[in-house]
């Protein structure tokens, strides 16, 4: 697993614990910082600091085009996984379309039910597909 993987994995740990713990992600990331001995890669940082930037917007876009789910009725996980390959796709030139997505897909088959990775390539695959205009 690269460590980009890893990081993104580690972040989605953290935006699920503090989503569960109904605490600030930033929070959580400074006390896994401060009290475990936990090496956090720079990247989570970029992740989670990013996806809570704009989660306002992430989630505008992903209620938008989910057909027929409502982000509160997706499961935690797929949420979290969706926010980050969202912030990836649209918002971090670093990272090409097509990884984005594909990352979010390998996270869901690690992470969440044998449904999700369907789900979350097509939603992401059509976030993909109206980049240019939600960007512009």
């Amino acid at each position: 697993m690269s460590a980009r993987s890893k990081a993104r994995r580690r972040a989605v740990d953290i935006l699920f614990e503090a989503e569960q713990r109904e605490a600030a992600p930033i929070e959580v990331l400074r006390g896994r910082r401060e009290k475990t001995e936990q090496v956090i890669n720079p990247y989570t940082a970029d992740l989670v600091e990013g996806v809570v930037a704009l989660q306002e917007t992430i989630d505008e876009h992903l209620q938008t085009y989910s057909q027929g789910w409502t982000l509160e009725r997706m499961p935690s996980v797929d949420r979290i996984i969706l926010r980050i390959g969202a912030w990836e796709l649209l918002y971090n030139d670093d990272v090409p379309d097509s990884v984005a997505v594909s990352e979010a897909v390998a996270l869901s088959r690690m992470l969440s039910t044998d449904e999700s990775p369907t789900f979350i390539n097509g939603l992401l695959g059509r976030l993909q597909q109206l980049k240019p205009g939600l960007l512009a």
